[in-house]
Parts: structure tokens; sequence; C-alpha cells
């Protein structure tokens, strides 16, 4: 039983966990099977093959580890650095400031390269540091690209550049959790050395599922990475793809179904498209914060993100209490700030399975939301510029022409 029941859809607008489609929910309703028998096996072979889709990759090796993105991040630093290894980390937002202190639990000397929240990587500082490091001390360059937190998309194949002219070996580790499946992504083009997701964003699953790609450069760093693994260890894996059998521990069956069926309706709506739908649906967003008077938390427009908006409040204005009261009253969920930014913003997520009118509905309900929390907004206001952009720019459904 529901123990806080609502009539009607919940409206699930945080960036995560999102909405799961109705076919993948279905696909997931089974039983346990034996992870040994041929079927298991059989179906986790093309599963990988077609997972290297979403990271835009035909090198890269995927692994589908049960765990969360801070699971997956744990596996990409400790398969390809040292204890003591010095990286270059960015730090823009709560997830940026995450994966820092995961890497300096680890024993990792991190350089930390700060921004304001709201702002970008500073890509200048990493050239001055790659330029002056010409003994190549650097061994990874770590970069969250989309940080949620901020509503902050960063410029991988501006970082992959820089490497470039400088001919630094440093290995590219991404963190693509709020952007794969939703954003442009392109591991091969931008000489990505390892990205990594999670479930329960674009891809539009339950959590659970940490996908991790590692590229030939990655595969060849762990021959002499020193960090402790064990559960993480990707040559457990290896073993187990060389044999056919693929699974090391037990996975989720449940969840393996589920990705079928995600991946089957990207693959059917079409990646370009999917990345097509998050931008209408981040442009609506942003002119609805526009037509409020109300200012985006990202200070540039090269930085916006087309999967998460962090919407700034005024002062006399407590962004919790917005979060709380679309909860306590429309069954509506955002995001709430965090850290640095908590109880100045709140953030109105827009990715995975979701649609023009889906968010429409959001927006309505964030202000009404303004209104009772005594913010003077029209009424109407967003809902109306975000309607007109929409209504010149969704096409027809493909499957219904």
């Amino acid at each position: 039983m529901d123990n806080f029941y609502a009539p009607g859809r919940h409206h699930l607008f945080v960036p995560g966990p999102v909405n799961i489609p109705e076919p993948v929910i279905r696909a997931m309703n089974r039983n346990n099977e034996d992870y040994r028998s041929p079927a298991i096996p059989a179906m986790t072979k093309t599963l990988l093959e077609d997972v290297k889709k979403i990271f835009k990759t035909t090198s890269g090796t995927p692994f589908l580890i049960p765990t969360t993105g801070t699971g997956a991040w744990e596996s990409a630093l400790t398969n390809t650095l040292s204890p003591g290894d010095r990286t270059i980390s960015f730090l823009i937002g709560q997830f940026s400031l995450l994966w820092i202190d995961q890497q300096q639990r680890l024993k990792f000397d991190v350089d930390v390269v700060e921004s304001d929240w709201g702002q970008g990587a500073n890509l200048d500082i990493l050239a001055s540091k790659l330029a002056a490091d010409t003994t190549h001390t650097i061994k990874a360059v770590c970069i969250v690209h989309n940080e949620t937190a901020t509503g902050v998309t960063n410029n991988l194949a501006a970082v992959r550049d820089i490497l470039d002219h400088y001919r630094h070996p440093a290995l590219f580790l991404v963190d693509g959790v709020s952007s794969i499946c939703a954003l442009d992504f392109r591991m091969d083009e931008w000489g990505i050395d390892v990205a990594l997701t999670g479930s329960q964003k674009a891809l539009s699953l339950p959590t659970g599922m940490g996908i991790v790609c590692a590229s030939p450069k990655a595969l060849e760093a762990t021959k002499t990475a020193k960090s402790v693994r064990v559960f993480f260890d990707w040559n457990d894996y290896l073993k187990f793809y060389k044999m056919g059998t693929y699974w090391p521990y037990t996975p989720s069956i449940q969840l393996l179904y589920g990705l079928r069926a995600a991946l089957d309706l990207l693959f059917e709506e079409g990646l370009d498209n999917v990345i097509a739908r998050h931008s209408r649906l981040g442009k609506a967003t942003r002119l609805a914060v526009e037509a409020w008077g109300l200012k985006n938390c990202t200070q540039k427009e090269e930085w916006v993100s087309n999967t998460v908006t962090a919407v700034v409040v005024p002062p006399y204005i407590d962004s919790s209490e917005i979060v709380r009261r679309g909860w306590k009253r429309y069954n509506l969920s955002l995001g709430l700030g965090l850290n640095k930014v908590a109880g100045r913003v709140f953030r109105i997520g827009h990715l995975g399975n979701v649609n023009e009118l889906q968010l429409l509905g959001c927006l309505a309900g964030v202000e009404m939301i303004l209104k009772d929390v005594g913010y003077p907004v029209k009424l109407g206001s967003g809902v109306a510029a975000a309607c007109a952009y929409l209504q010149n720019n969704v096409p027809m459904i493909p499957s219904r022409i």
C-alpha cells in the first residue's frame, strides 16, 4: 500500500531517478532465472554490443556493474590509476565535489580546479597545467560532463583538443551519469578513455546498474594500476567474457531485461532524435524561467544543460519550500538545491522518458507553487512561453505519420 497516496500520476521532475516507461516496467515484471543458463549469457552478449552505441564507440569495452554511479566512479578510478597518481579534477557543483572526495579518499593526488557554482570547468587552467607538466606527472583528467546540482554542461571536445594540443598522455575520464542517452556524447571521436553512466538517469531504468565503458588505452592501464579493487575489478569481467558466461557474480535479471527494453525504445526513437527531444525540453524550460522573471543558475549560454535546469529564487524565498510545497500540494517532485546552493535554487529535471506535454504540466505546477510561496509570477506566463516555442518545434511522431 502507498502510505502517501495521491490521485492520478505522480509528476517526477527531479534530475534522476526518472520516469520508467511502461514497456520497461513490463519487461522487468518477471521471475528470477538461472544466470548460468544459456539464455542470460546470450542476452548479455547483445546488451554489451548495443550499450556501445549509447557511448558512440566501436572500440570501447563495456561493463554492466550492479552498482550506482558512485560505484561506477570507483570502478573507473581504481582500474586505471595507482595511489599517489596525480589527477586533475574540476569542482563546479555537488557531484563533481563528491567525485573529488572519492579520489582523495582513494589516495590519489588530486589537483582541484575550482569554479563558481554555475560556471563550467575552467579549461584555461587545464591548458596551463598540461603545458607545465612536461614530465607527464598528471595521469588522468576527470570531469563531470553534466553537473546536475547547477545545470552546467561541460565541453568535452574542448578538453580533448587541449590534451591533443599539448600531446599529453593523461587518461580522459568522464562522468556521463546525467548526460549519456540525453546529450550529445561521442566517446571515440572525443578520445574519452573511461565513460560511465547510471541506469536511473536518461536510460529510464530503476537505480542499480552502473554502466562503464573503457577504451583500449584504459584497459592497458589496468595492467599497471595498483589501486586495490575486488568487486569492481574489470579483469574479473574480462575473464568471464572470454569464457562466454559474462558474469563474475550474480546480476539483476530483472534489470537486464529492463535494459534490453530501454535500449530498444531508444533505438526505435533514434539517438539523434532523443538528443533533439532533450534539446527542446531544455530550451522550453529556460524560456519559462525567463518568462517568470527568474534566473538560471548556469551563468553562460555555452554551459546550459538540456537535462536539468537549476532555477535561482529571490533571497526572500527558501527554495526548499518550493520543493516541499510541490510534493505536498501538487504531487510534483522537483530537485532540491544542494550544498552551496541549498535554499537558493530548485531544479527541474527534464531527462529520460518524458515528453513536451508532461513538461508543460510540470511548468504549470511550478507557477502555482511560486504563487503559493509569495513570488509575483503571472500565472500562465512560463507555460505560454514554452508552448509558443514547442508548438513551432515539436515534430510529428514518426510512427504515427
